[in-house]
Parts: structure tokens; C-alpha cells; sequence
């Protein structure tokens, strides 16, 4: 490792005060590796695109599992990596607390607490009880050195209810908590985006942009984004490739599914280190 684990959270924080950056989404150590070879400043965890990895659906994996595949990343990459730490990993904000401290000490560098609740009746928290679990999650970071960055997430929109207002009142709400950074999944329109914006400034926003968009990294910079990232959309992508080219193996008994497939001596010299 080049970098130690207090010069990547630098790193990463820096990222966050003026500009905009691209943070993919790898899965794996090896799609972690490549995207450190194109030359991006930073990486993201994403919970389903490791979820699909093990074999199970997103939020299927356990809370060992998710710290040590983030410990792997951590390791691996000379990137400040940050977590998709879907809802702590706990019930209560006590559980929350002590799952965050677990996922500072892989060393992380940043790190998101998500207001859903699986539930499809009542898919996102009370506001009282999304706020006492991202307090929590403050305060577990600042009690372990405090240099990891703390991401609220609202997760209306991504759960089918695309409710502006709550959204931004949770935003808010989350900023006043200790959310070092802000996130709404499923915003899409530039004046959703502006909004969001607008209503946690001068807090940086992440924006999810998970499928093909009109919109160019300079035209979400000018809305006033300071981070983009694409969630699992790496994953599936590589997944439709897979997909694809099985299908037309076992559906016609062809091979030419492996048309365009990343080249053999190319990908051994990536990965020789």
C-alpha cells in the first residue's frame, strides 16, 4: 500500500470541496484494480453489485461478510475507498453505532447510512428514528478519529416514493445530524438535482446516475454536484456481457458471444503485480 489509511480519508475530503468527481462502483478486487488503472480518484463499494458476486440479492449478505469484503478493497486498491453501508447493519441507532465503528476499522473512507427499510408497506424510516441512527453513526466516527466522511442518504425516490419535499426535509435534517455529505438515489431531472442542491449547501451532494442519461459529467457539475457515482451499474453491465454470451451458447450453440471480450494478455498484465 502507498498511501496510508489517514492520507486517503485526506484525500478523499479534499475531493469533496470544490468540483466534481466520478466514484465507480467495483465489486470485486479485480474490477476495484482496473478502475484504479484508468485513473479515478476515488472508489465506492456497491451492495448489490457484491450481493450478485456471492450469489444472493441486494441486502443479502451479512454484516461480516459486507466489513470483510470492504477490508479487502480497502487493501487492495491505493484509492480511498467509501462504503455502500446500506442501514448500518443494525436495528437500533446502538446497533448502528457499533457497526459504523466496524467499518471504520477497515479503513474506509467514507461511509453511507441509508433510511430505508425493507419493508414495502413503509419503505423509509420515521424521520425521528433515520435521525437518531445517522447521530449515532456520528458519533462513532468522531470517537474513532473522525476523519471518515459520513454520507445521509434518502432513500424516497429509489424506493418508488418520489416525494421532493420529504426528500429535502430528510436531506436537511440528516445535514443538521452530522452527514458529511448528502445523497438522494432516484433524483434524475435537473431541477430535482438543483433542489437537492440548494437545500444542503454548501454540503456536497452525490448523485446516482445508474443508467444511460442526457445529462454529461460537466452538465451535473454545473448543477452543483460534487460527486457522481453508478451504483451497481458496472456490475449489470458486466452481467448483460455474461449473459448474453451464455445465452447464445446454450440457445443456439454458437460462439460468437465472445465477440469484443477483454483480451487474455491484458488482463494478466493488469493483475501482475
Amino acid at each position: 500500500m502507498s498511501f496510508t489509511i489517514q492520507q486517503k480519508r485526506a484525500a478523499f475530503r479534499a475531493l469533496h470541496e470544490q468540483g466534481c468527481f466520478l466514484i465507480p462502483n467495483p465489486w470485486d478486487v479485480g474490477s476495484a484494480l482496473y478502475l484504479q488503472s484508468l485513473g479515478f480518484k476515488a472508489l465506492a463499494s456497491t451492495s448489490s453489485g457484491f450481493a450478485w458476486s456471492q450469489g444472493r440479492p441486494d441486502g443479502g449478505v451479512a454484516r461480516e461478510g459486507v466489513l470483510e469484503h470492504l477490508r479487502t478493497l480497502v487493501q487492495a486498491t491505493d484509492l480511498p475507498v467509501n462504503a455502500d453501508f446500506e442501514g448500518g447493519h443494525a436495528a437500533t441507532p446502538e446497533g448502528v453505532a457499533e457497526s459504523v465503528r466496524m467499518a471504520v476499522d477497515t479503513g474506509v473512507a467514507g461511509l453511507s447510512i441509508e433510511d430505508s427499510t425493507g419493508d414495502r408497506e413503509a419503505p423509509v424510516r420515521d424521520l425521528a428514528d433515520a435521525v437518531a441512527r445517522l447521530r449515532a453513526a456520528r458519533v462513532a466516527i468522531d470517537e474513532s478519529g473522525g476523519d471518515t466522511l459520513l454520507v445521509g442518504r434518502a432513500e424516497n425516490f429509489i424506493v418508488g416514493r418520489a416525494d421532493l419535499p420529504d426528500t429535502l426535509a430528510r436531506l436537511k435534517a440528516y445535514a443538521e445530524a452530522g452527514a458529511d455529505c448528502l445523497y438522494a438515489p432516484g433524483i434524475h431531472t435537473r431541477e430535482q438535482i438543483v433542489a437537492v442542491v440548494q437545500a444542503v449547501a454548501p454540503k456536497p451532494v452525490n448523485l446516482l446516475v445508474g443508467s444511460a442519461s442526457d445529462l454529461t459529467l460537466d452538465d451535473i457539475a454545473a448543477l452543483g454536484v460534487r460527486r457522481v457515482s453508478v451504483g451497481g451499474a458496472l456490475a449489470r453491465a458486466a452481467w448483460s456481457g455474461l449473459q448474453r454470451a451464455a445465452r447464445i451458447l446454450q440457445q443456439e450453440g454458437r460462439f460468437d458471444g465472445f465477440a469484443g471480450a477483454a483480451s487474455h494478455p491484458e488482463l494478466n498484465a493488469l493483475f501482475r503485480r
